[in-house]
């Protein structure tokens, strides 16, 4: 049996509803259950990062939070509601509040379609044409740092860093309240990953959106995030801010998890 540590909590923000929270969040595929017991907290204009090995359930959380997955029991609210609860057309609201970006953005993106008619079918589905939208697709690509020209582009035309800003370019376009980061950066090589990351910084002070940054990379976490939620087997066995955390995990699988780290004795990016 897990045996979870609950003393550290991700707190939310007095006087402001979290962007999204998590109660009691159960999800199985079939029989097996994948999450169990899940309760996390994403405060309003902060970074959290959900780490774990793989298969711990990361990937299914974060889909669970933007409704690929269903869950057995529990609750998803965003910015205070319960999306399950809601309406048809408010839970259609909610959703589109939570954007999702994956870890490979060329399988997601349409090779037919232009990356302006991409980002144009984002804001719009029903009329995705370019030109109507031509003013917030181009302030989006500059916000990471592609420029205009790009609209006129195919994915094929991009390199690997390239297509994953065009997909923050189109989880930014809507102006969600929280975006789920799906390993978004363990694909791509050291340099390029750094250039994100500056890139995910900078967004963070420029944008009234909070993020789910999900990753197995601890040193990604720590230079991004302010708070960590460590999953094991589908628990969550340890949270708090990344500095308590980090300097004095509780769980020995977090213990384990540092160890792990490349010159892991009192570890840091400093």
């Amino acid at each position: 049996m897990t045996t979870v540590d609950n003393t550290n909590q991700v707190p939310a923000r007095v006087g402001t509803r979290p962007a999204l929270e998590t109660r009691e969040l159960h999800v199985s595929f079939g029989h097996n259950p994948v999450l169990r017991d899940v309760n996390l907290v994403v405060p309003s204009h902060t970074a959290v990062g959900l780490v774990g090995e793989s298969g711990s359930g990361k990937s299914t959380l974060g889909k669970t939070v933007v409704g690929i997955n269903r869950p057995r029991q529990g609750q998803v609210l965003v910015d205070g509601e319960d999306v399950a609860s809601a309406g048809k057309r408010r839970r259609a609201e909610l959703r589109r509040q939570v954007q999702y970006i994956p870890q490979d953005p060329f399988s997601s993106l349409s090779p037919r379609r232009t990356i302006g008619q991409t980002l144009a079918e984002a804001l719009d589905p029903g009329k995705a044409k370019t030109s109507q939208h031509q003013d917030r697709i181009t302030e989006v690509l500059e916000q990471v740092r592609l420029g205009a020209d790009a609209m006129g582009k195919y994915p094929h035309q991009f390199s690997g860093g390239q297509r994953q800003r065009i997909a923050i370019a189109r989880a930014l376009i809507l102006q969600p309240r929280l975006i789920i980061a799906d390993e978004i950066t363990s694909a791509l090589d050291v340099s390029v990953q750094a250039e994100i990351l500056t890139l995910l910084r900078s967004l963070k002070s420029t944008t009234e959106a909070s993020m789910l940054f999900i990753s197995h990379n601890l040193a990604v976490v720590q230079a991004l995030c302010e708070y960590v939620v460590v999953l094991y087997q589908g628990v969550v066995v340890e949270q708090g801010s990344v500095d308590d955390v980090y300097r004095e995990p509780r769980h020995d699988y977090t213990r384990g998890l540092l160890a792990s780290v490349p010159g892991s004795e009192g570890f840091s990016l400093d």
